[in-house]
């Protein structure tokens, strides 16, 4: 047994577990926000770590396509649940009192026909 099996497994096993507290979090989590939260920051991380785990066990050559793949996770998730968190907030399925900073809605307040 190698140290990159070592690291291989290490990473798999942390990005499947992190994976699987995203997916409970999706489950149980009450509102939107939280929703929004256990969907994007455990997933990628999660999915990062698998892309670790792989990579190291394959040549530079493949190991590249999967640096592409982790990049676009992370460039795409974050844009998606500001949309999504957007689209939430303007329909009214986020319960407002449980903001604790509301910066969306003193922008929709300030600016006329934005919502």
């Amino acid at each position: 047994m190698s140290w990159t099996d070592v690291v291989s497994a290490i990473c798999l096993i942390g990005g499947a577990l992190s994976c699987l507290f995203g997916a409970i979090g999706l489950l149980t989590f009450p509102d939107v926000t939280a929703r929004l939260q256990a969907a994007t920051k455990p997933q990628t991380l999660g999915l990062i770590l698998i892309l670790i785990g792989t990579g190291v066990q394959l040549d530079l050559g493949y190991a590249t396509g999967l640096i592409l793949v982790g990049l676009f996770q992370m460039l795409t998730a974050p844009v998606l649940a500001q949309l999504v968190g957007r689209a939430a907030y303007r329909t009214d399925s986020v319960d407002r009192d449980t903001l604790i900073v509301d910066e969306l809605g003193e922008r929709i307040d300030r600016e006329p026909g934005v919502r």
